[in-house]
């Protein structure tokens, strides 16, 4: 049977204004510390957890809202010229995404504000992001305002089984 922090993870986009302990952003750390990465390149990415209010909105500004006023921020970087950083990336995201699950927060998946947070080199600079890096993917976290509805996910992809 499929673990319940699997079948229960879903997009979160309304959060509350209260904060995510530094317990919590400890596990969810943790959990991107587990990401797979092929032959074990820690060189190729890192994370930057954005917990200051004053950034977040800088973010939150240049990225069109895409981070839905969250309260803490997970910036996955990925080196520029590695060919499979979306992959690792994504891997991470999802551990992190999991591990707020099992701590009773939500979480969203952002790409395009990702794209978008790439275009303000000096908000990067800000974040300590080094030029041959960048961000492949937001994870905004914190407490859930608004429940999302439950969904029957069982048929959502086509599989086949030979």
């Amino acid at each position: 049977m499929i673990n319940a922090i699997i079948k229960n993870r879903r997009t979160v986009r309304n959060f509350t204004a209260e904060s995510v302990s530094d317990d919590e952003i400890k596990s969810l750390v943790e959990a991107f510390q587990t990401s797979p990465c092929g032959m074990h390149q820690a060189d190729v990415m890192n994370l930057v957890v954005v917990k200051d209010e004053g950034l977040r909105n800088e973010i939150e500004k240049v990225t069109g809202n895409a981070c839905y006023n969250a309260p803490v921020l997970f910036l996955i970087n990925t080196k520029k010229d590695n060919m499979f950083g979306e992959r690792y990336a994504s891997a991470a995201a999802e551990n992190i995404m999991l591990e707020a699950t099992d701590l009773g927060l939500g979480s969203v998946y952002v790409m395009g504000g990702a794209v978008k947070l790439n275009d303000y080199a000096d908000i990067q600079k800000e974040l300590g992001i080094a030029q041959d890096f960048e961000t492949t993917v937001i994870v905004p976290v914190g407490k859930i305002a608004k429940e999302p509805a439950k969904e029957d996910r069982t048929s959502r992809y086509q599989v086949t089984i030979y």
